[in-house]
C-alpha cells in the first residue's frame, strides 16, 4: 500500500465489503492427521474456552457422550436421519439463527445432508451460519480434503466417505492441525479396540491393505496433513503424489550425482545435492575429476579434506576418477551417470567466455549433447549475495543382514544398548507460546495414570499460570544450585534423576544452554546421557533452535538464533509431535500476557512475533515434522513476504513447447514448487519456423488449442499459472525465455530437450540459453527413445 492510500476516501463498495466481513461469523477448522486423533476432544476443550471467555457456546451435532465439559454446555437437537444402516444427523439451522448463539460446535463439516434438505451439505449449512453473523468452530480429518483424499485411497488404503472441495480451508480464518504420531494413534485404537472387546489385529486386517502396515498407513495420512496444512492449501498433494506415480514405478530410487571438484564452490554444490537428494528421497553420490599426472596444490588439497569431511557428515558415496584432458570431462561423466543410473546430475554454471568455450571445451554444452535418461541440474552461485543454507538429512542407513549369520560380540553389544536405550520423544513448536510445555504435562499426566513412573526433570513456566496448574500430580526432581560469578543459579540436576531412575522425565527446552560449570554445556547433552542410561525423555524445542534451519530462520526473521540443537539430535527421536497454533492465537496469547511479561510484549510484537514472521515459522515447523515422517528434506513457502530480511521468494518458471513432453515438464516443475512451496508458472513460447501453425495466441489449429487446453488445466490443477506466448524466432527463443523468467522472478528455470538423436536442432538455443541464465538455476529434463516409445 501506497502512503497517501491510508488518506484516501474508501469507495461506498469498499465499505459495503468491509461492513459485510464485520458481520459474517468466524470459521476454525481444526484438522486431524487421522481419525482417533482426538479433533472431538480438543472441540470439546475449545467450547469450553471459549465459553469461559464469556462467550454463547452450544453444539450443532451430538454432543459426546460420557463427558461431563461438553455436556455442560448447551445443545440445539440436531436432525436424525439414516442412509442405510448409517445413522446421520443434519445441524437444525433454522434453530440456531434462531437461538443466535455466538458459537456453534460442529462435528465432521464434511457430512452430507438428507436428500429433502434446503442446502446438500453441512459445509453449506455453515456458510449458511456465518452469513448470519454466527461463528462456527468445526473438525474434519485432513483425507477428507479432496486433493489428498484419492493419495489416501491409493496409498494408505483409508477411503473417505466424504470430501470437502480445496477452497474449504481457504476461506477458513483458521485452521489448525491436531498432529499426533503413528505410534501414539496405534495405542488409542488398541485401548478403544480392547474396550470395546473386539480384535484389534483382525480390525486392522480386514480394514486396511495387506500392502502397507498399520505403522506405515498412519505415517502416510499424518504426512498427507502435515504437508497439506503446510502448503497453507495453495498445493495439492493428492495430485502431486499422483502425478509422482504416474512417472514411474513407486520402487525407483532416485540416484542424485553431484559433480564437486576441489574449489570454492564444491561445498555449494555438494549441499545442493543433498538438498535435492533429500527431497526427492534418493541416494547421494559425489564425484570428483583428478589429473594423474598434476599433484594437488596446497589450495586443492585444503578443499579436498573439507570435501571429505562434508561427504562423511551427510552420509554420501564419494568416488575420485582420474582425468587427464578436460575435454573428456562432459562424456566421462556421462557415461558414469549411465552405468551406474543416476537420475540427476547436479553441478555449477560454467564461468566461461565463448573463446574459452572454443579453446578449452565446455562441459556444459558437452552434457547437453551426451546425456540421455538423466536431467541436468546447473546451480548458481549465490552464496556472495544470499549466503549459503545447510538442510538436514537422514544418515542412518539400514544395511542387509545376513539371516543365518552369527553376531559377533561387538554387534550383540551395539544391540543391546540400543535395546536399553530410552524412548526420546521431542515435542516442537513453531514460536514460544505455542504449548509445548503444556502438551508434555498433559502427556506425562496421562502416562502417570497408566502407571508409568514420570517425573519433572526441569520445566519451564515463564509464569504462566495455565501450564503450571497442569503439573497436577507430576513429583519434581529438585534442581541443583550452581554458583556462577557471585549468582546463584539452577540447573536440572541430571545426577539425582539417574540415581532416582524414573522410567521418563520430562525435560523442557532442550536447546538450553547450561551454566558454566555444569558437567555438560547444554541440555541436550544432559538428555542425550538419560537416554544412554534407559530413562525415557519426553522434551520440546522450537523450531528455530535446530541447528540446519538457523540461517534460514534468520533470512526469515531477522534474528540469529544463538541456542540451537544439531540435527542429530533430533534423530535419535523416536517421535516427533507437533503443536499446531495460528499465528494470530500466538499473538493474542502474548497480547494478555501469558508468553512474555507485560513490559516485553510491545517490543516483542513489533519484533520477533510479527504476523510474517509467525507464519513462516509455523509453515517451517509443520515441514521439518512432515520431514522427518517422510525422511525428506525441509522444503519452503517463497510466498511473497515483506522485502528486508525475509528469506528469498522462490518462483519455479518452466518454459514448454507445444509437444507431448510439455506435461513432463509440467510435473517435474510441480514437485520442485511443492516441495519449495513456491509459485509455479508454465509458459508455452513456440519456435515459429518450427511450427508455422501455432504462432501465436489466437491461432485456430485444432490441435495446438487441444494441447493447450489440457496443459493448462494440468498446470491449473497442480496449482500453477499458466500462459502461451506469441512465436519468436529460434535465435530470439534463449533471449525471450530468460526475460520472461526475470519478469516472473524466477529463481529456477526448467527447460527440456529431445532424445538424443532430435536433438541437434535444439542445441544452438540451449548453449545461448545456458549462457545469459547463469544468475538462476536451471533444471534440464532430457529425453530418450525408451521413455517416448
Amino acid at each position: 500500500m501506497k502512503e497517501g492510500d491510508a488518506y484516501r476516501r474508501r469507495s461506498p463498495e469498499v465499505l459495503l465489503k468491509l461492513i459485510e466481513e464485520m458481520r459474517r461469523g468466524r470459521l476454525c477448522i481444526l484438522v486431524a492427521v487421522a481419525s482417533g486423533a482426538g479433533k472431538t476432544t480438543q472441540l470439546i476443550h475449545e467450547g469450553e474456552l471459549r465459553a469461559k471467555e464469556g462467550l454463547d457456546v452450544v453444539w450443532g451435532t451430538s454432543v459426546p457422550e460420557q463427558d461431563a465439559a461438553a455436556a455442560s454446555m448447551e445443545a440445539v437437537a440436531a436432525i436424525r436421519w439414516a442412509r442405510g444402516h448409517l445413522q446421520l444427523e443434519d445441524l437444525d439451522v433454522a434453530r440456531l439463527c434462531e437461538r443466535a448463539p455466538d458459537i456453534v460446535l460442529v462435528d465432521g463439516l464434511a457430512q452430507p445432508n438428507r436428500p429433502e434438505a434446503e442446502r446438500q451439505r453441512r459445509l453449506d449449512d455453515v456458510r449458511f451460519l456465518l452469513q448470519h453473523g454466527i461463528s462456527v468452530i468445526a473438525t474434519m480429518n485432513a483425507y477428507e480434503d479432496e486433493r489428498v483424499s484419492e493419495q489416501a485411497r491409493r496409498i494408505a488404503g483409508v477411503d473417505p466417505k466424504w470430501t470437502l472441495p480445496a477452497e474449504v480451508l481457504q476461506a477458513a480464518d483458521e485452521v489448525r492441525l491436531l498432529d499426533v504420531t503413528a505410534e501414539t494413534l496405534i495405542e488409542r485404537r488398541q485401548v478403544h479396540a480392547q474396550q470395546e472387546r473386539v480384535s484389534f489385529a483382525a480390525t486392522n486386517k480386514k480394514a486396511h491393505s495387506k500392502r502397507v502396515s498399520e505403522r506405515s498407513r498412519l505415517s502416510i495420512l499424518r504426512e498427507l496433513a502435515l504437508r497439506t496444512i503446510a502448503n497453507d492449501v495453495n498445493g495439492s498433494l493428492e495430485q502431486h503424489r499422483h502425478e509422482l506415480g504416474l512417472e514411474g514405478p513407486s520402487g525407483v530410487t532416485e540416484r542424485i550425482l553431484v559433480l564437486a571438484q576441489y574449489g570454492w564452490n564444491g561445498s555449494i554444490h555438494v549441499r545442493r545435492g543433498e538438498q535435492v537428494a533429500k527431497r526427492l528421497n534418493g541416494e547421494l553420490f559425489i564425484l570428483s575429476f583428478v589429473d594423474p599426472n598434476l599433484p594437488l596444490t596446497q589450495l586443492q588439497l585444503t578443499f579436498q579434506r573439507s570435501l571429505k569431511k562434508l561427504v562423511q557428515k551427510i552420509g554420501a558415496s564419494w568416488e575420485e576418477v582420474p582425468l587427464s584432458s578436460r575435454r573428456r570431462i562432459a562424456g566421462l561423466l556421462s557415461q558414469y551417470a549411465w552405468t551406474h543410473s543416476m537420475t540427476r546430475i547436479v553441478l555449477g554454471h560454467s564461468r566461461q567466455s565463448r573463446w574459452q568455450e572454443w579453446i578449452h571445451g565446455s562441459l556444459v554444452n558437452g552434457l547437453l549433447r551426451t546425456v540421455e535418461h538423466t536431467d541436468l541440474f546447473f546451480v548458481a552461485d549465490r552464496s556472495e549475495r544470499e549466503g549459503e543454507r545447510v538442510f538436514p538429512v537422514k544418515t542412518e542407513q539400514r544395511l542387509p543382514v545376513q539371516a543365518f549369520k552369527r553376531w559377533t560380540a561387538g554387534e550383540l553389544e551395539e544391540r543391546a544398548d540400543g535395546l536399553r536405550r530410552g524412548h526420546f520423544k521431542i515435542i516442537i513448536g513453531a514460536a514460544p507460546g505455542v504449548g509445548k510445555t503444556y502438551k508434555m504435562l498433559q502427556e506425562g499426566n496421562r502416562l502417570l495414570e497408566q502407571g508409568v513412573d514420570v517425573v519433572i526433570g526441569l520445566l519451564e513456566t515463564h509464569g504462566r499460570r495455565e501450564t503450571a496448574a497442569q503439573v497436577g500430580a507430576l513429583p519434581w526432581i529438585e534442581r541443583q544450585k550452581i554458583k556462577y560469578q557471585g549468582h546463584l543459579l539452577e540447573e536440572m540436576n541430571t545426577a539425582e534423576i539417574l540415581a532416582r531412575k524414573p522410567e521418563l522425565v520430562l525435560v523442557d527446552e532442550l536447546a538450553h544452554t547450561n551454566v558454566p560449570g555444569s558437567v555438560h554445556t547444554k541440555r541436550y547433552e544432559d538428555v542425550i546421557q538419560l537416554l544412554e542410561a534407559g530413562i525415557s525423555v519426553m522434551s520440546t524445542v522450537n523450531v528455530q533452535h535446530i541447528e540446519s534451519l538457523n540461517d534460514a530462520v534468520e533470512h526469515l526473521t531477522g534474528v540469529r538464533v544463538r541456542e540451537t540443537v544439531p540435527d542429530g539430535v533430533l534423530r535419535l527421536a523416536d517421535e516427533m509431535e507437533l503443536i499446531d497454533v495460528t499465528p494470530s492465537t500466538i499473538q493474542k496469547r502474548m497480547q494478555d500476557g501469558l508468553i512474555y511479561a507485560k513490559d516485553k510484549v510491545d517490543q516483542a510484537l513489533s519484533n520477533f512475533f510479527r504476523i510474517p514472521n509467525l507464519i513462516g515459522l509455523r509453515e517451517l515447523a509443520l515441514r521439518e515434522v512432515a520431514d522427518d515422517v517422510d525422511e525428506r528434506l525441509e522444503s519452503w513457502e517463497r510466498r511473497a513476504l515483506l522485502r528486508g530480511p525475509w528469506r528469498r521468494k522462490e518462483v519455479i518458471f518452466v518454459c514448454v513447447e507445444p509437444d507431448e513432453r510439455a506435461e513432463r515438464l509440467v510435473r517435474h516443475g510441480f514437485r520442485i514448487a511443492h516441495r519449495l512451496k513456491a509459485e509455479l508458472y508454465v509458459v508455452c513460447l513456440p519456435v515459429a519456423n518450427l511450427l508455422p501453425s501455432r504462432g501465436g495466441k489466437n491461432t485456430t489449429n485444432q490441435p495446438f488449442l487441444k494441447w493447450s487446453e489440457q496443459t493448462e488445466a494440468l498446470t491449473v490443477r497442480l496449482g500453477g499459472t499458466f500462459c502461451v506466448q506469441a512465436s519468436v524466432q529460434r535465435r530470439q527463443w534463449a533471449q525471450e525465455a530468460v526475460r520472461l523468467a526475470d519478469e516472473h522472478k524466477a529463481s529456477q528455470m526448467i527447460v527440456g530437450v529431445p532424445a538424443r538423436r532430435m536433438r541437434k536442432s535444439h542445441m544452438g538455443r540451449m548453449r545461448m540459453l545456458m549462457r545469459i541464465a547463469r544468475h538462476m538455476d536451471v533444471l534440464v529434463v532430457t529425453d530418450n527413445e525408451r521413455e517416448r516409445v
